[in-house]
């Protein structure tokens, strides 16, 4: 398991006494590295964070189509819906969408929910993201 050494570091508390900041991980979970939203989990890179639990961080787009796109990611690395499969929490994972729409104040006026999926769903990270668009009507067809 390609993570397991990083964390056994962690949990052994040796990274911390180095001057490590820990990020929790999810049991069984492995964060891909060269990938840019998992460095985002892992803090490597800033992001204005909305939302984070156990299981999803969501962030602001930076670079927004609508006043309101964020993305909301599972934690666990998932290239994408391609690879969804019983042991993630897609319902979860929309619960939390419905939850950032209230937050951000898109939910009564509506929004738009969207995962692209491979290069031709204009998918451009691999990793799963769902964009969370509102604070403007959308049209029809999109893109």
């Amino acid at each position: 398991m390609q993570g397991q050494p990083i964390r056994d570091a962690a949990r052994s508390g040796v990274l911390r006494e180095c001057g490590f900041e820990i990020v929790p991980f999810i049991e069984d979970c492995e964060i891909t590295m060269d990938c840019l939203f998992c460095k985002i989990i892992a803090k490597e890179i800033p992001a204005d964070i909305v939302f984070e639990n156990d299981s999803f961080l969501a962030f602001r787009d930076a670079n927004p189509q609508a006043p309101t796109h964020i993305l909301l990611i599972p934690k666990k690395h998932v290239a994408g819906i391609h690879e969804v499969d019983e042991t993630d929490d897609m319902q979860g994972l929309m619960q939390t969408v419905a939850q950032i729409a209230r937050e951000e104040g898109v939910e009564t006026a509506g929004y738009r929910v969207v995962i692209n999926s491979g290069r031709h769903g204009g998918q451009t990270v691999d990793h799963l993201h769902v964009h969370i668009l509102g604070g403007r009507t959308m049209t029809w067809p999109p893109g």
